[in-house]
């Protein structure tokens, strides 16, 4: 997944500028809420959810009933010698009832930007983003998992990435403080392009792309989780898409965070998102990172 070097500032601008202004309001507290530090609050804060990676069944050692809801929201704004306004937001739920475990996430990002008094402002990013997924524990180590995702981003040309992805997952460490775990499993995407993408396409190099395209791919994933005490945490994920028969077609995908318990109900979390497509659209380059600041706020 791509994204260019100005709009990957701003995402982590409007993330950190989220964050430092909230925090005044909080003030840290003697004890953690317990179960804190054993969600993935820093990875939803990253607001790319459809990664397919940190957003998986990892609570395989966690009680077998519980209920989790978060929420995110960022403003940024500047005037003068140049103007921005940006906004993100993203929630997301988990259920856990005893062998099933449901959780659903959503995310947006929209910014428009001039570099000069006289000019006017223009979108410099604008995707949406949502994700469900079931999983069945069938033992404490093993997990049988369906996700289904989707994808609106103006500046990947695209009107709709689908992803369906089935799978297994099983968990290598499944002890209180520290996790890890892997996923194997079929990945089918399905893209809706967006005109003016397939027209940038043919005007570059007279490339001719249809208006949708499907995708098949085998999916891996090795993911690790850690309490470094009761108020830190760090989680770690990569996840490689290869494509079927097309092996030219492969994405890697790797996230990072750190996440500061504040108190009962709010977490800082610091993330770093690599995104590789091997194969993107003409015109749209390879490789895209994203650093954030983000502030969480656990409902339940």
């Amino acid at each position: 997944m791509t994204l260019s070097k100005d709009r990957q500032r701003l995402s982590s601008c409007i993330l950190a500028g989220a964050a430092l202004t909230c925090l005044p309001a909080v003030a840290a507290a003697e004890d953690t809420a317990k179960g804190v530090m054993t969600t993935k609050t820093a990875t939803t804060g990253s607001t790319d959810v459809t990664s397919g990676t940190f957003d998986t069944a990892k609570q395989a050692a966690d009680a077998s009933d519980a209920t989790e809801a978060k929420v995110q929201v960022g403003v940024l704004g500047s005037t003068g010698n140049s103007r921005s306004l940006a906004g993100t937001a993203a929630g997301s739920m988990r259920l856990r009832r005893e062998l099933n475990e449901f959780s659903a996430l959503l995310a947006a990002n929209f910014a428009r930007s001039a570099p000069t008094p006289a000019d006017a402002t223009k979108t410099t990013m604008e995707n949406y983003q949502g994700k469900l997924r079931y999983d069945r524990f069938v033992s404490e180590r093993v997990s049988l998992f369906l996700s289904l995702s989707g994808r609106r981003d103006r500046f990947q040309g695209l009107d709709l990435r689908m992803n369906l992805d089935p799978g297994l997952a099983y968990y290598f460490i499944t002890e209180e403080k520290q996790r890890l775990w892997g996923e194997l499993g079929y990945d089918y995407q399905y893209d809706i392009r967006r005109d003016d993408a397939i027209a940038a396409a043919q005007a570059k190099d007279g490339t001719i792309l249809g208006k949708t395209k499907p995708r098949h791919s085998a999916r891996g994933f090795l993911g690790y989780h850690t309490n470094v005490n009761e108020h830190v945490a760090f989680d770690t994920g990569a996840e490689l898409l290869l494509g079927i028969p097309k092996t030219e077609n492969w994405r890697l995908n790797w996230d990072n965070s750190l996440t500061v318990a504040l108190d009962k109900r709010f977490s800082l979390g610091a993330t770093f998102n690599l995104r590789y497509d091997h194969n993107p659209l003409p015109a749209v380059e390879k490789l895209d990172t994203i650093t954030a600041m983000n502030l969480i706020c656990t409902l339940y």
